[in-house]
């Protein structure tokens, strides 16, 4: 296991011993969710090392029986096509454990909050908005997660000037966080009488959810004011007055949510408002985190432009990775952001295991 540290691995595969002797001794309710959760994300790891140290194994086994000179010679060429076979395993099996001990976000695993607005381009911005929100309302679909609408603001055409939403299930932030900047579209608008190509765009923002235990705002440095919904209208509008702004007056953040019960938009804001003052921390605090933003992958900066989706050619390009993939249709339905995500993660890894390895030489 060429630069993985033995004494980490160890330490890694007592833990997860000892968690299964504590859960089979039998523990409190309280305790048997957090070691579980702890167990879960150690079994891939412990699993890996397990076949990669019996991968090896074999690899002295082999190469013991290719040096014995008391062996056959057809023994020898087998034991030699065995060896050959077997290095391209362990080099996977050596990459995958490398990837598993990477350093993990710890938002990694939250829910997430989606907001999605429409940039340059007037209605035809607001109709790309909405395409991209269903794309991620599809997407969420597929993994299981389950999406709930904070506020919309619609424009007379059916788009989306403005619309927030909260994405939950598991792992719902470490696949969504790369969408997070300046999405843009080359298509002829609808609007369009003359058949011209337009170029629009669509910010999106992807915030990983906290709970109260994870951030504390002081009652005092919040102010809350009701008003009456607006809109161009629309199943989303609320007509009376249960609108809530909610502004934190240390930083200034403001959430408006105009859904369903004036009890609801403050539940609803208050998670809006905790997300976002949490990541201004978390920007704040985590250097590391902080430096990874301006790279290429896992930028959240809204002014970046990441992708662009080009209706008349049927493709998208993420400029972060020079990724093109002739499927818009399949992108914009959800199953095709799978293939999107899968790079950009890959890519993040990759950037991550050439940055330990260049500290470690």
């Amino acid at each position: 296991m060429a630069g993985i540290a033995q004494d980490k691995l160890e330490r890694m595969i007592g833990r997860w011993a000892a968690i299964q002797a504590e859960l089979n001794a039998g523990v409190n309710q309280a305790t048997y969710a957090k070691l579980t959760k702890e167990f879960a994300a150690l079994n891939p790891v412990v699993a890996i090392i397990e076949q990669l140290r019996a991968a090896e194994k074999e690899r002295a086994d082999l190469e013991a029986l290719i040096k014995d000179a008391g062996s056959d010679r057809e023994m020898a060429a087998m034991a030699r096509d065995d060896l050959e076979a077997l290095g391209p395993r362990i080099e996977e099996l050596e990459q995958k454990l490398k990837i598993e001990l990477l350093p993990k976000d710890a938002a990694d695993e939250r829910s997430a909050i989606l907001e999605v607005r429409a940039g340059t381009g007037g209605d035809e911005a607001a109709l790309f908005a909405a395409d991209l929100f269903r794309m991620y309302n599809r997407f969420a679909e597929i993994h299981g997660w389950k999406v709930e609408i904070i506020s919309i603001s619609e424009n007379d055409l059916g788009g989306y000037k403005e619309i927030i939403a909260s994405v939950a299930g598991e792992g719902v932030f470490a696949r969504m966080k790369f969408e997070s900047g300046v999405h843009r579209v080359q298509r002829i608008p609808e609007t369009e009488t003359g058949g011209r190509i337009h170029t629009s765009a669509a910010t999106v923002a992807v915030l990983p959810e906290v709970e109260e235990v994870d951030i504390d705002i002081r009652p005092e440095d919040i102010r809350i004011d009701t008003m009456r919904a607006g809109g161009a209208g629309g199943q989303h509008v609320n007509k009376t007055d249960s609108a809530v702004r909610m502004t934190h007056l240390p930083t200034g953040i403001m959430v408006v949510s105009a859904e369903k019960s004036q009890h609801q938009n403050r539940r609803l804001a208050m998670q809006v408002l905790r997300s976002r003052i949490y990541e201004l921390e978390r920007e704040k605090v985590d250097s590391a985190r902080a430096e990874a933003r301006k790279g290429q992958v896992g930028s959240g900066d809204r002014s970046q432009r990441i992708r662009t989706y080009n209706f008349p050619q049927g493709r998208v390009t993420d400029h972060r990775i020079n990724l093109t993939l002739h499927k818009l249709d399949a992108v914009l339905e959800g199953p095709g952001l799978n293939e999107l995500v899968d790079a950009l993660i890959t890519d993040f890894q990759a950037s991550q295991l050439a940055d330990l390895e260049r500290n470690a030489s």
